[in-house]
């Protein structure tokens, strides 16, 4: 059972619709159906299968209502009937499950070595996952836009194909990224103030489905909320392990995006005041500590960067010494968990998540991250037993971020930015 508050049917509770606005303007009857719609939408993918009377039961809407919505759903081809079951009190009922099987929605992630593109059904199954090299750190931002757009197309194309279509694009960034959806800051990226949606909308000569940008680790903890084990939490963390270090914060089943949209900076958050110097330019930052660079830069005497081409080896060979048993492995992995905890301690004080999940290339070193990070922040957290926060690698892999961008194509329209029908 889900415990975000949306599960409604299994918890018992009636779902609360809008029937009017505040102020003296009422309601606009399309508004009001539309946010109808979408209520029914998502009570079909919590609970499916079910029946238009287990709707009417949980939403408090009337079966004549609920009746003509579901009518309206599958009309759309967002909802299908399934036949009659027998294994339930009264009458035998038609069952309904989702539909979506026109549909797509899709995400891009642009990182420092490659791009990767996932596209999703209307209930989440991937249809699509594709990933491609990039010199993101050499590329110029409108060679980005390029090679996103380039992206774009062949799933496009790729969708059309399987007749499907494309509801909605959304592009994952490491960087600081406005409620706009303008980059203002890409660091480890080297842009500076771009407007890649507008610029990505221009090359693909203005699609007919949305195009958005947001922050990598706010998807990639929406991808984690939607779809990852701990997806009934309502209070979760999601920590990027690229280059830099993000981190997307979920609270009361919302995410948490701050005043201009700049919140989860934490891999700049100072950590260690006599730590190695961050690319930021400030001294001891949890990501010039416990970020991967940090992993590779204990192993050499050039620092703590490594280029973008070799971190997946390196990845590989710090995980092979370390399933060796080799000691000067597993003592910088210890170090760089215990550094990694003082961060998560810090999320534990301030939110108390239920769980921080540690995603891209800290989850094949999880192993022996965890453990160190999970006792540091065990004694720098004021509530016994680190809050009941739990420290848990990611299971959704490297392509969390564009997955989460996908995800966030099916909240629109589970709030009410439905298709128009067939």
């Amino acid at each position: 059972m889900r415990h975000d508050g949306r599960s409604l049917a299994r918890a018992g509770t009636r779902l609360t619709l809008i029937t009017s606005t505040t102020g003296p303007r009422p309601a606009d009857f399309n508004d009001v159906r539309a946010t109808n719609l979408a209520v029914v939408l998502r009570f079909v993918r919590e609970n499916a299968p079910c029946s238009r009377a287990d709707i009417a039961a949980s939403t408090g809407l009337n079966k004549a209502t609920v009746s003509s919505l579901v009518a309206d759903l599958i009309e759309r081809r967002l909802v299908r009937e399934t036949g009659l079951t027998e294994n339930r009190v009264g009458r035998p009922a038609t069952m309904l499950v989702l539909d979506g099987s026109p549909y797509a929605a899709a995400g891009i992630e642009v990182n420092v070595d490659g791009l990767t593109v996932v596209a999703v059904d209307l209930s989440g199954r991937q249809v699509l996952t594709l990933r491609k090299s990039f010199p993101g750190v050499g590329a110029s931002a409108s060679q980005a836009v390029a090679a996103v757009a380039a992206l774009a197309r062949r799933t496009v194309n790729r969708m059309v194909r399987e007749e499907r279509r494309v509801l909605g694009l959304v592009v994952a960034v490491p960087g600081l990224v406005g409620v706009e959806g303008r980059v203002r800051f890409a660091p480890n990226l080297n842009w500076h103030d771009v407007d890649l949606a507008h610029d990505l909308a221009a090359a693909l000569r203005d699609p007919e489905f949305p195009i958005q940008v947001d922050n990598d680790a706010n998807l990639g903890a929406l991808a984690e909320h939607r779809f990852g084990p701990y997806g009934g939490a309502g209070n979760l963390v999601y920590l990027t392990g690229e280059v830099g270090v993000g981190a997307g914060v979920i609270v009361d089943g919302r995410l948490l995006r701050g005043g201009q949209g700049f919140s989860g900076e934490l891999g700049h958050v100072q950590v260690d005041p006599a730590g190695p110097r961050c690319g930021c330019g400030r001294l001891g930052c949890l990501e010039a500590v416990a970020g991967i660079g940090a992993v590779f830069g204990r192993f050499s005497d050039g620092g703590p960067t490594v280029s973008p081409a070799v971190v997946a080896p390196e990845i590989d060979e710090v995980v092979r010494l370390a399933r060796a048993g080799d000691r000067a492995t597993l003592a910088v992995l210890a170090d760089i968990g215990g550094s990694l905890g003082k961060g998560v301690a810090i999320l534990a004080n301030l939110l108390n998540p239920q769980a921080v999940v540690l995603g891209g290339h800290y989850v094949p070193l999880a192993p022996w991250l965890i453990p160190a990070a999970e006792a540091e922040a065990r004694v720098r957290t004021i509530a016994p037993d680190a809050g009941g926060c739990r420290i848990v690698a990611s299971t959704l892999g490297y392509g969390a971020a564009a997955l989460g961008g996908a995800a966030r194509v099916l909240d629109s329209i589970e709030s009410g930015r439905l298709p128009a029908r067939p």
